[in-house]
């Protein structure tokens, strides 16, 4: 169990980079050319990967390839709900928390037989 909550914690913070990397540019370097937000999304990006790919190698030990990909998109919700709100000042709307349940179901689902 030790080795799922370590995997689950990597990807959260991978998310975090995921999320600013594929977003934050829309608030930071809205007025800068295109070409720098990719540079700088590329950077963040190199972050993301140095948790996710642990991340994914320490679950797949333990879960099936749809739990780890299911548990992604959960998490990845939860943290864009997060940054929408906190970071880019954006009113939390019901579709985003209807969409996080909806993923919460895809969870349910998938991990209802236990892990592997």
């Amino acid at each position: 169990m030790a080795r799922i909550a370590l995997s689950l914690s990597l990807l959260c913070v991978a998310n975090v980079f995921m999320t600013f990397a594929w977003y934050g540019h829309l608030s930071t370097l809205k007025g800068r050319p295109v070409w720098i937000a990719v540079l700088v999304s590329w950077g963040i990006a190199f972050f993301e990967y140095c948790f996710q790919v642990p991340a994914n190698r320490i679950g797949s030990e333990m879960l099936s390839l749809g739990q780890l990909k299911v548990s992604q998109e959960v998490i990845t919700m939860v943290v864009f709900v997060g940054f929408s709100s906190l970071y880019m000042k954006k009113p939390l709307s019901m579709d985003l928390v209807y969409a996080t349940a909806c993923l919460g179901l895809a969870a349910y689902f998938v991990f209802r037989g236990g892990t592997t």
